[in-house]
């Protein structure tokens, strides 16, 4: 399929950077969300985020404004009605990608491939709801997305093999690598990631040590580029814990309840380095 413009549903954290990346590379992008407001702040970080990359890589400098002259920001899903691919990326709510899964489908063309940026739902789930149950799947953008070079993707129970073939050429074109895994809540990355984050929550809770300690020990002694507390802050504390509530919930399993602390954190707003304040301050 000739992939030309690309639907980007949700501008949050990671919706901001798939579009910045996709009208980076050359694509034609529609971005939506709720309010005009949400959108003019997601421009205004677009343009700000080229300009810290093209400061600190030289060799590779983009134009600001050539990049969001790409990307159509609106409030109106109509917009998807000529798109050839939709990247999902809205809040890990059931209830709400449901809506948006359901009305997109009814809107964008046949040969649309749907791919939903989720941290933990199934994708078969997300398929169910749609009439095109074949071109649903996942991709797991990593963050900063225009920084990170590979992503998973992941086959939900009818994804076509064509619709992983097309999802693998729209990432060669964002010069990204897939690695593809089959479907199930939380994947390979969260799967593990969130089960990580949360014991470590557990740790500073339960005061066995400090949130600058708990991090060092794996930035120093495994030589993890972040601790799980800072990629904690990064992702969303908000995020962690709609995702640990849907691993939760699909396994039935107690390992997966979220911490005390990381609810309080939740109900007080911090939310990590999008609120300026979560285990650090921003």
């Amino acid at each position: 399929m000739n992939i030309k413009k690309i639907g980007v549903a949700g501008a949050g954290v990671i919706g901001i950077g798939v579009a910045h990346s996709l009208a980076q590379t050359g694509h034609e992008v529609v971005l939506t969300d709720i309010s005009d407001e949400i959108l003019l702040k997601s421009k205004d970080e677009i343009i700000s985020n080229v300009r810290f990359q093209s400061f600190f890589n030289k060799e590779e400098s983009y134009d600001p404004d050539e990049i969001v002259n790409r990307i159509t920001f609106t409030t109106d899903y109509s917009l998807f009605g000529d798109v050839d691919f939709v990247v999902e990326n809205v809040t890990e709510n059931w209830g709400i990608k449901k809506e948006v899964f359901k009305n997109i489908d009814s809107i964008c063309p046949d040969h649309c491939v749907f791919a939903s940026n989720t941290s933990c739902i199934p994708i078969t789930k997300s398929a169910s709801v749609t009439k095109r149950k074949d071109r649903v799947l996942g991709i797991h953008f990593m963050n900063p997305v225009p920084l990170k070079k590979t992503v998973e993707l992941i086959r939900g129970f009818h994804t076509s093999a064509e619709s992983i073939e097309t999802a693998k050429t729209l990432l060669a074109q964002m010069g990204k690598e897939a690695i593809v895994v089959n479907d199930s809540p939380g994947f390979v990355s969260n799967r593990v990631l969130m089960l990580m984050i949360n014991e470590a929550i557990f740790l500073l809770h339960e005061g066995v040590s400090t949130a600058n300690d708990i991090d060092q020990i794996f930035k120093s002694c495994f030589e993890h580029k972040m601790g799980p507390l800072e990629t904690a802050d990064l992702i969303g504390l908000d995020t962690i814990l709609y995702s640990l509530d849907v691993l939760y919930e699909s396994f039935n399993d107690s390992k997966y309840r979220p911490c005390t602390l990381l609810k309080k954190m939740v109900d007080a707003g911090l939310s990590g380095r999008k609120s300026g304040q979560g285990f650090y301050t921003y």
